[in-house]
């Protein structure tokens, strides 16, 4: 499936990143990361700092000049903690890493895409993004939009050999958690998936040209609870925010 292909990894340099490249190299996947910082799996690079508009639109310039089989956009960035204690620059860079830049890239691979007459674009997001969490606002609410904007392409690009995948993982054991996620994650009980696993899980939903990829029980159960009833899911949250804020008042 992924021998000769050209792929495209954002955020490729992190844990999570350097498992999926890897994978995906062993496969005989061309793989080339687009993060900030060199990655050590060994993969081709593109150094861009896609948390700001100009980052942005100079990544999107470089990848457009090349086609690419598979697209995947993995990189993401999180605050957890009280909305107004996230400052303007952090809170611009998360819906521009989680949202902005998967929807400007996408646009930028689709003429190559159109024109060898398929490909996929890959969307890695999150059980947040459905199940919105009080502390996450904004990666959470960035996560739903990367959701929906997948849904939508995937409706546009009907007919034309271009699948898109969206995934949805639950909270993963990698750097991107803060001590105080550790924390909640802790008093709360909340499932932290390994990384090892989730990088297989993602590589087998890209190599199966998944549609929506929900990991995690109940969590995947939860999402569409919460799609139908979402004040069930309000209450059956509420002792857990209750937690969480405890933790901003020391």
């Amino acid at each position: 499936m992924f021998k000769d292909k050209n792929v495209l990894l954002t955020g490729g340099a992190g844990g999570l990143g350097s498992l999926i490249s890897g994978q995906l190299m062993e496969e005989g996947a061309r793989v080339v990361v687009l993060d900030r910082v060199q990655p050590a799996s060994g993969a081709a690079f593109l150094q861009h700092d896609i948390s700001t508009a100009e980052g942005i639109e100079a990544a999107a310039a470089a990848v457009a000049r090349r086609h690419w089989d598979i697209v995947i956009n993995l990189a993401g960035i999180q605050h957890f903690g009280p909305f107004e204690r996230q400052t303007s620059e952090h809170l611009t860079a998360s819906y521009m890493v989680n949202l902005i830049a998967p929807v400007r890239l996408a646009q930028a691979v689709l003429p190559t895409m159109k024109a060898a007459g398929g490909g996929q674009i890959v969307n890695v997001g999150s059980i947040l993004g459905s199940i919105n969490f009080a502390h996450f606002v904004t990666y959470s609410s960035a996560k739903a939009g990367l959701r929906g904007f997948s849904q939508a392409l995937r409706r546009e690009l009907s007919g034309t050999g271009i699948d898109v995948t969206y995934v949805a993982p639950r909270a993963v054991k990698t750097a991107l958690n803060s001590p105080a996620v550790l924390e909640f994650a802790k008093l709360t009980q909340m499932n932290m998936d390994p990384p090892e696993l989730i990088a297989r899980r993602i590589v087998e939903a890209v190599r199966g040209r998944k549609r929506d990829v929900y990991f995690g029980f109940p969590e995947s159960l939860f999402v569409r609870i919460n799609a139908i009833f979402p004040r069930l899911v309000d209450g059956a949250l509420s002792a857990n925010d209750r937690k969480a804020a405890r933790l901003f008042t020391r």
